[in-house]
């Protein structure tokens, strides 16, 4: 067996590292978990302060547009700054790939055994 991860990068706009990843932290995250989203990691890039990452695990392919639109139609999400996030991102993108169940524990993280 295998789960989808979905890897998503965002170019932020110069300036709004710090405020941005608290409002991630803070906001969109706990409400992604409240949707029954998995997030792995999420975080600054090490490499640049201006790129953050978010990594999410779902069972299949079709879990994902199903949880997405659970999140994005969520009245807490509108209720809180989302278009403050949006307006901070300069660009972003995405990708998916499996990866065997092995690989990560029940919870999502990875399995570091």
């Amino acid at each position: 067996m295998e789960r989808l991860i979905e890897l998503r990068f965002h170019k932020l706009k110069s300036g709004s590292g710090a405020t941005f990843h608290s409002l991630v932290s803070e906001t969109s995250v706990p409400l992604m978990q409240a949707a029954g989203m998995v997030v792995v990691a999420y975080g600054q890039s090490l490499h640049d302060p201006y790129h953050d990452y978010l990594m999410r695990t779902f069972d299949n392919l079709e879990q994902l547009p199903a949880s997405q639109e659970v999140f994005c139609s969520s009245s807490a999400l509108r209720m809180e700054p989302r278009e403050q996030i949006v307006a901070l991102i300069e660009s972003d993108s995405n990708t998916t790939l499996s990866l065997p169940n092995a690989a990560l524990s029940r919870d999502g993280e990875f399995r570091r055994d």
